[in-house]
């Protein structure tokens, strides 16, 4: 007997696993008189599992460095061989200055700098010996002005989730951090517009939202620990950008301070503003090295009123696209995310965070979520999709949420691929834009370059953006097999016209690469704006942008 698909209303339903040959009957009295809606299967199943209570779910990736190893960091200036440029170092008399701009906030303790000197991956390591933390865009403004007399470099951080060492010195810069600049400004609940300082977690940011019935238009795994400034100093993507944007978009306006103090307030809250150049697009994914972003505006859409999870199982990558493909045409406005990852991503989530598959073992899995005005309209309209990517064979197994709980636990294993690939030992990470149609053929090009000499290769991402996160792992550090993968990779990418960096920027591991995705006069312009910025050097340097002698 076929099995049928459950699509329901009631949000605390736990739904079960389904015998062969189950009635509706039975179910209604198993269940209780929840609202169902049954849809049936002509040729394969579609079982809605119970989501078993192995997966767990975790956003802070702060909460998750236990599961991290502790070894001593290779200093960045002697893996990579860098040179320091010729900044002045950090004196007693400096520090008596900085004392007295906000006492009790500088931090000096060796052992207490450790995790600001090191990224989150364990792959890149500073050697800072003073760490500021200012509350008020005014301190920011005395520290930088006295920072550009004195020829000293900062390094601006906010959650530490860079995944391409932008968030950390190379040297001994100054770390200014924004952990203390976290306070909401306003919030208008006609325009859905927040102003906010920079240092506001995402996390608390949306839980603050959400009880005024909005959300923010961005969503990351590092959500728990990530700062709003960081996110729209990276240009962040996430997983929202499919249905709301990217921050371009949505950022409305920026104040900023730049290298020599003086403070940029750009912080608008209007929707249109053509008057002259828009300045905030500069600060926007220029990753501290322009300027501090100190507030942000941002418009907020509202909290969907009805969200549905689908986590299936697909045959092979052609099967994703042509899922994708038939999602858009039939989910069309209500489409909010479309996330890919491969088996190997699996294994892994797994086999370290013993999470738990809550489908059949498949070679590739998707996550398709819904948000709506209406749980009717889109469970009818989920429904039919789910119906013909079935009796297409596009999909061969899958699960459905529709409450909070166990749609967090099935994004539990898309979000925390990150987290299991540290697992593994060294971690070589390339974020990279590509026409859909090519983006899982990098992945098999690269098993097939690497061979044995890789511990693991593995790709997932954002489909919907064209997004590829291709991860490599190792048992340790090995500039061999950094020598294969790059830039063979770079240059993969180029050939088809893609961006060596979709969504975490260039940082200090990817700056050198940049000419693969812009050309050499959109470099130089890029040069002339720092210069002109920051004509000392002094913030962020050694990242985004290669010097001009390189």
């Amino acid at each position: 007997m076929a099995a049928s698909i459950l699509v329901r209303r009631c949000q605390m339903w736990t739904p079960s696993k389904l015998p062969t040959g189950y009635h509706r009957k039975a179910l209604n009295t198993q269940m209780g008189s929840a609202a169902m809606y049954q849809l049936k299967k002509k040729d394969t199943q579609l079982l809605k599992r119970q989501i078993p209570s192995g997966i767990s779910h975790m956003t802070s990736r702060s909460l998750h460095l236990t599961l991290l190893c502790f070894q001593e960091v290779m200093l960045t200036s002697e893996r990579y061989q860098v040179q320091r440029f010729p900044f002045a170092h950090v004196s007693d008399r400096d520090l008596s200055f900085f004392e007295r701009l906000m006492p009790g906030r500088v931090m000096t303790d060796a052992d207490e700098l450790k995790p600001f000197n090191v990224d989150w991956l364990k792959t890149v390591r500073g050697c800072s010996k003073v760490l500021l933390k200012p509350r008020t865009t005014m301190e920011i403004s005395e520290v930088l002005r006295y920072c550009s007399e004195r020829n000293l470099a900062v390094n601006p951080q906010g959650g530490n989730t860079c995944l391409v060492g932008g968030s950390v010195p190379v040297f001994d810069e100054i770390i200014l951090s924004t952990a203390l600049m976290n306070q909401i400004i306003s919030f208008d609940t006609v325009s859905g517009i927040l102003v906010c300082q920079a240092g506001c977690i995402l996390e608390n940011l949306n839980q603050y939202l959400e009880q005024l019935d909005f959300i923010m238009p961005l969503d990351l795994a590092a959500k728990g620990s990530c700062h709003i400034g960081g996110n729209v100093a990276t240009n962040a993507g996430g997983l929202r950008l499919l249905r709301y944007g990217s921050l371009r978009g949505t950022v409305l306006g920026l104040e900023v301070v730049l290298a020599d103090g003086s403070i940029l307030n750009c912080l608008t809250s209007l929707r249109k503003d053509n008057t002259g150049y828009d300045l905030k697009q500069l600060f926007i994914g220029s990753e501290g090295t322009l300027g501090i972003v100190t507030a942000v505006s941002i418009l907020c859409p509202r909290k969907p009123k009805a969200v549905n999870l689908a986590f299936l199982g697909c045959p092979g990558f052609s099967q994703v696209l042509r899922t994708f493909t038939t999602c858009k045409g039939m989910l069309g406005e209500i489409l909010s995310a479309y996330e890919f990852m491969d088996n190997e991503c699996m294994k892994l989530v797994k086999g370290h965070l013993k999470l738990v598959n809550p489908v059949a073992e498949s070679p590739f899995y998707i996550l398709v979520e819904t948000s709506g005005s209406n749980s009717v309209h889109d469970e009818e309209k989920l429904s039919n999709f789910l119906d013909h990517v079935m009796t297409s064979n596009l999909v061969t197994d899958g699960t459905l949420a529709s409450d909070d709980k166990k749609i967090k636990m099935l994004w539990a294993l898309r979000e925390r691929i990150t987290e299991a690939l540290t697992c593994e030992g060294y971690v070589y990470k390339y974020d990279i834009s590509l026409p859909v149609e090519k983006i899982y053929d990098l992945v098999t090009d690269m098993r097939t370059k690497l061979g044995r000499s890789a511990k693991n290769v593995v790709g997932y991402g954002h489909l919907g953006d064209g997004n590829l996160h291709l991860n490599i792992t190792a048992e340790s550090y090995s500039h061999s097999l950094l020598e294969a993968i790059e830039p063979y990779v770079y240059e993969w990418t180029s050939q088809y016209r893609g961006s060596i960096s979709a969504e975490h920027g260039l940082g200090f591991k990817k700056k050198h690469f940049i000419h693969y995705s812009k050309p050499q006069e959109a470099v130089l312009l890029m040069q002339q704006f720092k210069a002109m910025l920051d004509p000392k050097g002094i913030l962020n340097p050694y990242k985004t942008l290669p010097v001009k002698s390189e």
